[in-house]
């Protein structure tokens, strides 16, 4: 017997939400949406139908982005700092890991 589909909605990056939703989740207006879209910050899933579909994930990084557009950045910068806080965060799991391993070793 497979899996629960239901399981799918506990996936971050399941595409759930149609715009309206996640424009209402967020506070936003559906152009915000669309114009993350098409600067390339997001990248919805499209249905069958060509309509946008977004996941808990796309809605955290459009938050993010928000949230930097109301402190003052343009969308650019608001780009290069949502992807420079995400290499931080990589680079200092890597050397969490790196330093358990090491301690694993001992």
């Amino acid at each position: 017997m497979g899996s629960d589909p239901l399981d799918r909605l506990d996936d971050p990056d399941h595409p759930v939400l149609t715009m309206s939703q996640a424009a209402e989740l967020l506070g936003v207006q559906a152009a915000f949406l669309r114009s993350l879209d098409t600067s390339g910050v997001l990248h919805p899933h499209r249905s069958a139908g060509g309509h946008r579909r977004y996941s808990r994930h796309q809605l955290e990084l459009a938050a993010r982005v928000r949230g930097l557009l109301d402190d003052g950045h343009l969308l650019a910068s608001a780009q290069v700092i949502v992807q420079l806080e995400d290499d931080l965060a990589e680079a200092r799991d890597e050397r969490d890991t790196a330093r358990q391993e090491l301690r694993d070793r001992d």
